[in-house]
């Protein structure tokens, strides 16, 4: 598998980290719990900052082991950090695409990928392939967002401009936003067959809730990757990426704000 090109659209910026690191097992990967066991092998691809993996970690236990892996090296530092900040010993960090995994024929129990289909050039063959590296009556799990499903009220024009524009980069970038209603479809194009899909939510309608998701991706529009390729594409000006920043911040001021962000969740049987 050669030619596969990955475009992160996010970047890895503090306001992004801000956000992955509220990503828990229980909020993110939910779906996937009841097929864990003490002993297992597991590799969680895209781990990011490592909130999900020493989740992950504690789960399969002493006698389990974590392979992490991301293409970011500052990324696996810091989740490396974070995890030895845990206690936990059974985890390894690797830089790694996944369309061309390391690791050996069935070398995992469960091989878990949490917001990462959508954003690669070929997710048909990123399942393949991790579907190569888990073992007979494993588990291949993943859980992408869908943007054009994001709701949200009041619905403020700055928040429909950076819907439009999220889109236009993401795609301009080789990614998939909608990448959630696209799982099912993906994993028979991959020639899975025992394929579980559901659906699950984040949902921010506390006013902490709200200043922390109105703030960080306040702080995403003007300070991260989204808005230098927003820019250095021509698809919108600074003050554009100010405009939509301060809807951002009103919404999250709003006293009936309400945002929800729905996930495709996969579950398939090697």
């Amino acid at each position: 598998m050669t030619g596969h090109r990955t475009v992160y659209t996010h970047g890895h910026q503090e306001p992004v980290l801000r956000s992955h690191r509220s990503r828990t097992a229980a909020n993110s990967a939910a779906y996937l719990l009841s097929e864990l066991r003490p002993g297992q092998a597991v590799l969680d691809v895209g781990c990011g900052p490592g909130t999900i993996t020493a989740d992950l970690a504690e789960l399969v236990g002493p006698t389990g082991r974590v392979v992490a892996v991301d293409t970011s090296a500052e990324v696996l530092e810091q989740a490396a950090a974070y995890v030895a900040g845990r206690g936990l010993a059974n985890v390894v960090f690797e830089p790694a695409d996944v369309h061309r995994l390391r690791h050996r024929d069935g070398e995992f129990d469960v091989v878990h990928a949490h917001q990462v289909l959508q954003h690669v050039a070929d997710p048909v063959a990123a399942l393949r392939e991790m579907c190569r590296v888990t073992a007979p009556g494993g588990v291949v799990a993943a859980r992408d967002s869908d943007y054009a499903a994001m709701t949200w009220y009041p619905e403020l024009p700055e928040l429909a401009e950076w819907m439009a524009l999220y889109q236009r980069i993401a795609r301009a970038n080789g990614g998939e936003p909608d990448a959630g209603r696209r799982l099912l479809s993906w994993a028979h194009a991959a020639g899975l067959e025992q394929v579980r899909v559901t659906s699950g939510t984040w949902t921010y309608a506390t006013p902490e809730e709200r200043a922390f998701w109105g703030g960080l991706w306040a702080d995403r529009t003007v300070g991260t990757a989204f808005a230098e390729s927003a820019t250095t594409r021509g698809y919108a000006e600074p003050a554009d990426l100010e405009r939509i920043a301060a809807g951002w911040r009103s919404w999250a001021a709003e006293p009936d704000g309400w945002f929800a962000v729905l996930h495709g969740e996969l579950l398939a049987r090697v």
